[in-house]
């Protein structure tokens, strides 16, 4: 057995070709035909792009959602948490699976899932339909992420080859992520709201055409017994917590909500006391003591963190605020997109120079930079400024999730590289549903406490256009645009203000915690060599 400590002295690829005999499988060996493997890397794109734009896409089309739908401020935050919370809860059950019945099969249901629930989704008449949907597209989303990184491992026999393929996969995720908005915002001004849910169907065909022809199978020829219960107990923490944040920043402090997030810690204590007890644990704890491993694992959660907090409120600035369509405020946001990517890409041979602790640490401070000109910046003096901060995010969001993921499997040891993978996967996930339901959240419980709506308001219109007024920025805008001129601008601005101060609180919080963050990496991880 690797001990941690050797492992620390292993660059990451040169650890994720030292998988046991137990994980790796002689199925897939990887093709005679180089051509094969890049076109199988291509196919295992089109799902991973999928479940990173759905991420972020949907807040593009929140606006016409709520307009559509009439939902409360309460019903708009689960449409967007509903996805990822479910899809983060079922991480590492859905890996474990695709170990015992086949990756690629796994990957195969879920994308045929994932694009029927889609289809019905896209046509919800309600914001309840909506927020099923969005919970049962997290269920088939949960099938497709865990299996393409041990698909691409299979693969690609290769280290060098293996390295290039994984920051591929990183950085399409990070793009991913980045393109939602802006091809969300182009269907919902072309079409509807709920074209963004329906473009799965013709996304998913090019995997569901070729995927069997291409993509070898694999799986683990030993694995353990499924065990259910502990699947379970993965949703029964991850789904009260998040719901009871999200009552404590919108409601405040209450009986429901404080049960809520009580119970949801007190099922985690028992997950975490199962999994130490069995001996084939759905999650194996044991990793988590490696601080090297943590502390990547805080990282890449923290990076995500940040990145779709600032997302949810950007897009309702630009389009609410600033007066942007759905698709030129995604336009916008195209260089962030690039500078992800390209982060992500130039993070990989970096580490051959610098260690890679002090490069995550620099994309978390970057990460800070942008949030610092978010806490202090003047947003009324149009969008550059926001845009400006996305790039930077963007820039550190895109090194900080690259290389958190390579030491999250490099710090493992080798016979736990898939686990270190599934947890990896998480991370990006549960990244993704705090950053939404904490900042969003406090975004949100910042503008309700803070709106002053004009006097005289209520002689001019009906009492539940007020309350939806009160409720979220999307029905103030709605409210202003039926007022008459001097009414309507009040509105207006006090709408902004109310808005400007939640976005002012949330960005301080993220620099805090970024700050922190980088420091943290920068300690812990600075002993960790170059890649060779």
């Amino acid at each position: 057995m690797t001990s941690s400590a050797t492992s620390l002295r292993k660059a990451p690829e040169a650890l994720a070709n030292q998988l046991p005999a137990r994980s790796r499988t002689p199925q897939a060996p990887g093709s005679k035909a180089p051509w094969r493997d890049w076109l199988a890397l291509g196919l295992l794109m089109f799902p991973v792009l999928l479940i990173a734009v759905d991420n972020t896409a949907l807040t593009f089309a929140l606006p016409a959602i709520a307009r559509s739908l009439e939902t409360t401020g309460v019903q708009l935050l689960w449409i967007v948490d509903a996805y990822p919370l479910v899809l983060a809860g079922l991480l590492v059950a859905m890996g474990s699976l695709g170990d015992r019945i086949g990756r690629r099969r796994l990957l195969l249901v879920g994308s045929i899932g994932f694009a029927l629930v889609s289809a019905a989704t896209a046509f919800a008449p309600s914001a309840e339909w909506l927020i099923a949907g969005r919970a049962a597209l997290g269920f088939f989303g949960a099938m497709l992420m865990p299996s393409t990184l041990s698909l691409i491992r299979n693969i690609f026999p290769d280290p060098n080859r293996r390295r290039l393929a994984i920051a591929i996969w990183a950085a399409g995720f990070s793009g991913g992520a980045a393109l939602g908005p802006i091809f969300g915002g182009w269907l919902v001004e072309q079409f509807w709201w709920g074209a963004v849910l329906l473009v799965a169907v013709p996304i998913m065909l090019p995997l569901l055409a070729f995927g069997p022809a291409f993509i070898p199978e694999s799986r683990d020829p030993r694995p353990g017994r499924v065990d259910v219960p502990s699947m379970l107990l993965s949703l029964l923490v991850m789904v009260p917590v998040v719901y009871g944040i999200k009552e404590v920043a919108t409601e405040g402090f209450g009986v429901m909500p404080l049960a809520s997030v009580t119970f949801g810690v007190a099922m985690g204590f028992v997950f975490v006391r199962r999994q130490q007890r069995l001996a084939n644990p759905l999650l194996d704890m044991s990793l988590f003591s490696n601080r090297v491993f943590s502390t990547a694992i805080s990282a890449n959660v923290l990076a995500l963190f940040s990145f779709n907090g600032f997302i949810l409120f950007l897009a309702q600035h630009l389009q609410l605020l600033e007066g942007m369509s759905p698709s030129a405020a995604g336009v916008a946001m195209i260089p962030a997109l690039l500078a992800t990517v390209t982060a992500g890409l130039v993070a990989v041979p970096l580490v051959r120079r610098i260690r890679p602790g002090f490069v995550v640490a620099g994309g978390l401070s970057l990460s800070a930079g942008g949030y610092l000109m978010v806490t202090v910046g003047d947003h009324s003096a149009g969008p550059a400024l926001l845009l400006g901060a996305l790039f930077i995010l963007a820039l550190g969001v895109g090194t900080a999730e690259t290389i958190s993921n390579d030491l999250i499997l490099g710090s493992a040891p080798a016979e736990k590289s898939g686990a270190a993978a599934a947890i990896s996967e998480t991370g990006y996930e549960v990244g993704s549903v705090l950053g939404t339901a904490i900042l969003g959240s406090i975004l949100t419980a910042s503008y309700q406490q803070n709106l002053r709506l004009p006097a005289g308001l209520a002689e001019a219109t009906s009492h539940t256009a007020a309350d939806r007024a009160g409720e979220t920025l999307a029905g103030a805008m709605e409210l202003a645009g039926t007022l008459p001129g001097p009414l309507a601008t009040a509105v207006r601005e006090a709408s902004r203000a109310a808005f400007d101060s939640g976005v002012h609180i949330t960005a301080a919080i993220a620099l805090v915690l970024m700050a922190a963050a980088a420091v943290l990496a920068a300690v812990v991880l600075r002993k960790v060599p170059t890649a060779r």
